[in-house]
């Protein structure tokens, strides 16, 4: 952190049973940060129901059982008060994806199995949290609801057609919409919108062409986790993701993280249109940090 090698932390595992000991973590990493000039991104899975890593905060109950956009946007205010409690500013958060069947793993994670019933859910999620200073996240773009198992397991490929694909793009439309700071982008395949099959995150066609393009995001686009078995045979990962379009990358471990650095920073040396790739991300993620600071975000003192 005080070389300036890591960008971000993200809050994994059940240890955060307190705001308390959130907090003085988040207060330990950030000023250990501050010492070379800039706050750390700060990031949790907080979602509601399975998916929640703070217990202690909002949204308890799962985004299936969030009926109406008044309570969306309440869960997502309340969340978003306890994070920003705890010195965290970015929610990965809402899941944007359209259940597909019962057999979808993702359950009671999604707002449901209507493109146009989860678009203004997941709008008003966005709006809750990026009201009260939170940035949201909408993921798995572009769409896991059509996945039986997780990506955090296996290659996921999801088989469907461009038009079924396109049409549960609705609730990223919304997100978009309603200024949603940052998009994840999934592990998993979609030979409908990328012949070649490779991962949604290293594909350009899925993330500058149709996100970025056609969707017309402006944002940070940050992957799923890298250092999965999904991922164990795509090799480099970290270029690829970058060239794709890809501002940020995510990993749940340590050691792979240490490594991607250390290819990307080889890579940089030698080639200019990775540096040119690596300075349009860090574009991108220096608005979303004077975003965050000016919604009350972590700033570092003089």
């Amino acid at each position: 952190m005080r070389a300036g090698q890591v960008g971000g932390v993200i809050l994994l595992g059940d240890r955060w049973t307190t705001e308390a000991a959130v907090a003085a973590a988040v207060a330990r990493v950030q000023a250990v940060a501050c010492e070379r000039g800039s706050p750390l991104l700060v990031g949790v899975d907080q979602e509601g129901g399975t998916v929640r890593r703070f217990p202690w905060a909002s949204p308890a109950m799962a985004a299936a059982h969030m009926a109406t956009t008044a309570r969306a946007r309440s869960e997502a205010a309340a969340a978003a008060r306890a994070l920003r409690g705890a010195g965290v500013a970015i929610d990965f958060a809402p899941v944007a994806d359209v259940s597909a069947s019962a057999a979808s793993f993702e359950g009671t994670r999604t707002f449901g199995d209507d493109p146009a019933q989860v678009a203004p859910l997941v709008g008003a999620f966005v709006q809750g949290l990026q009201s009260r200073g939170v940035a949201a996240t909408a993921k798995h773009f572009p769409g896991l609801g059509s996945a039986t198992a997780s990506t955090d397991d296996r290659p996921v490929t999801i088989g469907r057609g461009k038009a079924f694909l396109t049409a549960r793009l609705a609730p990223f439309r919304s997100a978009i919409a309603f200024g949603v700071q940052l998009v994840m982008v999934a592990s998993a395949s979609y030979p409908a919108l990328d012949p070649t099959g490779v991962p949604a995150l290293v594909s350009r066609p899925i993330v500058t062409d149709l996100l970025r393009g056609t969707l017309g995001f402006g944002g940070v686009v940050v992957t799923d986790a890298l250092d999965t078995p999904a991922l164990q045979d795509v090799p480099d990962v970290p270029g690829r993701a970058l060239a794709a379009g890809v501002d940020l990358l995510l990993y749940s471990r340590e050691r792979p993280a240490e490594l991607a650095y250390a290819q990307l920073l080889r890579d940089a040396k030698g080639s200019p249109a990775v540096r040119a790739a690596l300075a349009a991300s860090a574009t991108r993620v220096a608005a979303l940090e004077t975003w965050l600071a000016a919604h009350g975000g972590p700033v570092c003192k003089p």
